[in-house]
């Protein structure tokens, strides 16, 4: 560790200015404009102190599974979860854990907040001040390496390659969240894993995982990719078949708990056992996506010759999401947890936050929208489903024109077919019902009409 990262000085542009994701307050540099509400696609690395605002939906789903696995021990039962944001930058991350997640659940929280930047990490630990309102007392966990660090507000702010801090210790929750590709270090996030864990993965390059740039898509991830409407599951489903194929090199099987695509990046979340059957049976779950012109698509272990010209792949063909986990990932229990009290505003009031009656409407907006569709579609997504493209489906039933997204849902759910909107910021529904039947509702809603 430098002399840089020393947690006593503010760093250089210390306070810049201040803004509220959640209920967690930010130190943005004075050359980072204020953020828009409702942030989309990527931004522009500005060096130390950079906060992405477009990530503040990943962060929101971050802490209610964290929340979520401490309350209903899904990860370690009811004891201690040891959790790593391997690449925390300023520790937006690790603060909103801290601050946002409910008290009674805290003691078992022992957070590491690691980063290679000590120039972001002087500007995570001034950050990290009394205006957080809980406060820990430092404990020493048997189990792990001890390596300098600096503690504040009950998390241990480090410096090194993130590859190192992983290594360091057996850690319940990893997060991986680098500026592009996560590959180089799945492999050591997955060894340090305690028997049972989290793994939570974040991937900002997009163009290889949906095909966009084949080359990069197949370099990375051995992946043939086709640009369509299926392109943003595709890059989900890449994600995880890439994680579950070096999970299971290490005897280890995963679980996915919730994948997306969101806007500019996938955000996987799976859990992850050492088990050698488990292993197997993922392998199992790997194949491709295969375009046909009878339907959208169907999966296959292996495409014939004549199937891979209309193909993608390979890639996890299996669920991709965590029913009992996501059906409680509701936008009243993420405003319940995440959205900034009356109180909050006053603590940011002290430390220079300037923020309106309009801020806290958008702000409830933003944390909504983080987890809106996903308890709906959580019975489906965690199944095997049809996915439709709303917008192609006219093409399929020869029909003029398309009833609202809400109709051909309650029909589809009327006809006892399973349907619900999933989250894209493209109109997908995710349904239980065969082809045909969709495309018989589609023209008779069009002969209603």
């Amino acid at each position: 560790m430098g002399e840089s990262f020393t947690g006593h000085e503010s760093p250089e542009g210390w306070p810049g200015h201040v803004w509220c994701e959640g209920r967690t307050f930010v130190h943005l540099k004075s050359d980072q404009p204020r953020p828009t509400h409702m942030p989309r696609g990527p931004a522009a690395k500005s060096g130390t102190g950079f906060m992405n605002p477009a990530m503040a939906p990943a962060r929101t789903r971050s802490v209610l599974l964290l929340q979520d696995a401490l309350q209903h021990g899904w990860v370690n039962g009811d004891r201690p979860i040891r959790a790593l944001d391997a690449l925390c930058a300023t520790g937006i991350r690790v603060r909103r854990w801290r601050n946002e997640i409910t008290p009674s659940h805290q003691p078992r929280l022992h957070i590491t907040a690691n980063d290679l930047d000590k120039g972001a990490l002087d500007w995570a630990l001034a950050s990290t001040t009394s205006d957080e309102e809980i406060e820990h007392t430092s404990q020493v966990d048997d189990e792990q390496m001890q390596p300098e660090f600096i503690e504040k507000n009950g998390i241990k702010f480090q410096c090194y390659d993130a590859r190192m801090a992983m290594v360091q210790g057996s850690f319940q929750w990893i997060d991986v969240d680098p500026f592009g590709s996560p590959i180089t270090f799945i492999d050591g996030a997955l060894q340090a894993l305690g028997r049972v864990g989290v793994l939570e993965v974040t991937a900002t390059d997009t163009a290889a995982l949906t095909g966009s740039s084949a080359s990069s898509g197949m370099r990375r991830y051995g992946h043939k990719g086709i640009v369509d409407l299926y392109a943003h599951d595709d890059a989900v489903r890449v994600l995880l078949g890439t994680i579950a194929t070096r999970a299971a090199q290490l005897d280890r099987a995963i679980e996915p708990i919730l994948a997306l695509f969101d806007g500019h990046h996938v955000r996987v979340s799976v859990l992850v056992r050492k088990s050698k059957q488990g292993a197997d049976r993922n392998r199992e779950l790997i194949g491709w996506r295969v375009r046909t012109t009878d339907k959208p698509y169907s999966f296959t272990s292996h495409p014939t010759p004549e199937q891979l010209a209309h193909a993608s792949g390979p890639m996890w063909i299996g669920p991709l999401w965590n029913e009992d986990i996501c059906s409680r990932m509701t936008e009243d229990k993420a405003v319940e947890t995440c959205l900034a009290t009356s109180s909050d505003i006053e603590r940011g009031a002290a430390l220079g936050l300037e923020w309106t009656e309009a801020d806290q409407l958008y702000a409830e907006r933003e944390i909504r929208r983080s987890v809106r569709h996903i308890a709906q579609a959580a019975p489906l997504l965690s199944r095997d489903h049809l996915l439709l493209a709303f917008d192609e489906l006219p093409r399929f039933a020869n029909v003029d024109s398309l009833p609202t997204m809400e109709r051909l849902i309650s029909a589809l759910n009327e006809a006892g077919h399973l349907t619900a909107r999933v989250p894209d910021l493209r109109p997908f529904v995710a349904t239980l019902a065969p082809f045909d039947a969709v495309i018989e509702i589609m023209q008779s809603l069009q002969s209603t009409e």
